[in-house]
């Protein structure tokens, strides 16, 4: 078969064909290796030396319209028919089953996961479930509202993390421990709507009333120091430097009282250091936020971060690399980031536009390139 005849039988110029083979141009888009498979008769696995695989995006987007669809239903409770689970303690275990989910990445898993836990935990904190004016299990719905609200924004779904998040916080009820709960994922759903100011206002205040102390306790200075971290991230949309170094000052404090109980939930001194590489480079020095990235990511304290919050690190990071004009150092941070949690890269759209950004900039190496043949990404 000659050059233009499968030229013509792809909808392709004698010249693009000639670039493929020559090795000048890669053939990285999915649609069209399938495409060019066809026109030759073998399968599309024959042109890339593997099995090619779309990526579960149906699962992820089937998953989040059932979400979608439990965030609007407003069953009567008792008059559904449903079994619900027998105590708030085993309420709580399920719960804490799909946040440990969520911080290995599985985030398919989680927001399959979702709607039967927003449906039990409305059911378990409905008023006539009190006991004494108290709500036992109130604190379970902010937990799995936030839980949603967190998933829903990392797969781009931020008017929706949005509504989770504002029923947290009227779940919440003015209680300060509670509130501030609810307050990270709606700053992190504010963030991705770019309403950074509302975003830094949502979790001082949120910070304010928890007032947190050195002798508060070690989940009252994480949850403080987190919302600070946020807030500093927000402030850095806007581009105030004075306002984000405040923030990370402060934050950077209630790491170093909260190392002393050495609690593992996720916060100290790391996530500060990585929020500060970050803010850095939205503040425009990227170079200086690679050495404050590759400064943090030395320590031991960076392996013991989740694998969700180190993938979502990296991708932000590639987004940094790309920026200061490194793009095969960005296609590298990409694959190690998917090497920790496939879910990240492959599931977010935020990644994808970085991965989309590395192909567009030049060319790349074939490990980078097959993994944005998995996805189904393209180079236009």
């Amino acid at each position: 078969m000659s050059q233009q005849v499968l030229a013509d039988r792809i909808g392709r110029s004698k010249s693009w064909v000639d670039k493929v083979e020559r090795g000048v141009r890669t053939l990285d888009r999915l649609p069209m290796i399938e495409t060019v498979a066809a026109a030759l008769g073998v399968a599309s696995g024959v042109l890339v030396g593997r099995k090619v695989q779309r990526a579960p995006v149906t699962d992820a987007t089937t998953a989040v319209e059932r979400v979608r669809e439990a965030l609007a239903c407003y069953d009567i409770p008792d008059a559904t028919g449903r079994e619900w689970p027998s105590s708030v303690a085993e309420l709580d275990h399920q719960i804490g089953y799909a946040r440990t989910a969520y911080r290995h990445a599985h985030h398919v898993q989680v927001l399959r996961m979702l709607p039967g836990l927003l449906a039990a935990t409305r059911h378990a904190a409905r008023p006539e479930a009190a006991t004494d004016g108290v709500r036992p299990a109130a604190d379970l719905l902010v937990r799995v509202y936030r839980l949603t609200a967190q998933v829903l924004v990392k797969l781009g779904e931020a008017h929706l993390a949005w509504l989770a998040a504002d029923r947290a916080m009227t779940t919440a009820a003015s209680d300060p421990r509670r509130t501030a709960l609810a307050a990270v994922p709606l700053v992190q759903a504010l963030r991705a709507l770019n309403r950074g100011r509302l975003a830094t206002a949502a979790a001082t205040t949120a910070v304010h009333a928890l007032d947190p102390a050195p002798l508060s306790p070690p989940d009252d200075l994480a949850l403080a120091g987190m919302l600070l971290t946020e807030a500093a991230l927000a402030a850095a949309t806007y581009a105030d430097a004075a306002t984000v170094d405040d923030l990370l000052d402060r934050a950077a404090h209630l790491a170093a009282v909260h190392a002393e109980h050495h609690h593992d939930d996720g916060f100290g001194l790391i996530v500060v250091d990585l929020a500060h590489a970050l803010t850095t480079a939205r503040l425009g020095d990227n170079h200086r936020a690679i050495d404050l990235h590759q400064r943090a990511t030395s320590s031991d304290a960076w392996q013991r971060l989740p694998a969700e919050h180190r993938a979502a690190h990296l991708i932000d990071i590639a987004r940094v690399h790309l920026d200061a004009g490194n793009h095969h150092t960005a296609g590298r941070t990409l694959l190690l980031a998917d090497h920790i949690a496939p879910a990240e890269v492959r599931l977010r759209p935020v990644a994808h536009a970085t991965l989309t950004a590395v192909l567009r900039a030049g060319p790349t190496p074939a490990d980078v390139t097959r993994l944005a043949t998995i996805i189904g990404l393209a180079r236009t």
